[in-house]
């Protein structure tokens, strides 16, 4: 897998060890758009170490993990989901993952069962670049790019998913893994 650097909606953002600000470090970003009007997208790799109840009750007893999607509007809930063929208004970023969609027929859904832990994510936040800004970020060479897969996004044991992918690059990038969170401590 040879990184590219062209990010576009449903694309991934993974971030250069030396990145250290305290949402991006180590971070694995799903572009769901990128154009003239900005770009933004949801961290997928970082779990917020609370459940789903502890900040909504509107999803009854389902209580799955919440994910920090990101530095802006972090007082507020959003999920992508890989059923965008039965909730209208879903939006696809790639094959098998969508954003968005109608917020009672989802809740219906998890209360039937059709909807499982498998099936959805909920992030308290999202990743947000103004205007030219990520492509200022590419230019600092911030970020690698990458084909979005559904199972960067649902796929088990998030937290290492950033050194995983790390790993695919091949040895020039190896060395990263072992890239101390602060270099000023090395």
């Amino acid at each position: 897998m040879l990184p590219d650097q062209n990010p576009t909606g449903g694309r991934i953002l993974v971030s250069q060890p030396s990145l250290s600000d305290r949402f991006f470090s180590r971070s694995v970003v799903m572009l769901a758009e990128h154009g003239p009007d900005g770009s933004f997208g949801f961290i997928v790799n970082k779990p917020a170490n609370i459940r789903l109840s502890k900040v909504s009750s509107e999803f009854g007893d389902f209580d799955t993990d919440l994910y920090l999607g990101g530095p802006v509007h972090v007082n507020n809930l959003f999920y992508v989901h890989s059923k965008g063929d039965i909730i209208r208004d879903s939006l696809k970023i790639i094959e098998g993952v969508y954003w968005g969609g109608d917020l009672k027929e989802i809740r219906k859904l998890i209360s039937s069962g059709k909807i499982t832990e498998k099936d959805i994510r909920f992030y308290a936040g999202y990743s947000g670049w103004e205007p030219k800004q990520l492509d200022r970020e590419m230019k600092e060479k911030s970020w690698i790019v990458l084909d979005g897969l559904n199972r960067y996004v649902f796929g088990p044991r998030p937290t290492i998913l950033w050194k995983k992918i790390v790993l695919t690059l091949g040895e020039e990038y190896a060395p990263w893994v072992n890239y101390p969170y602060d270099p000023n401590m090395n």
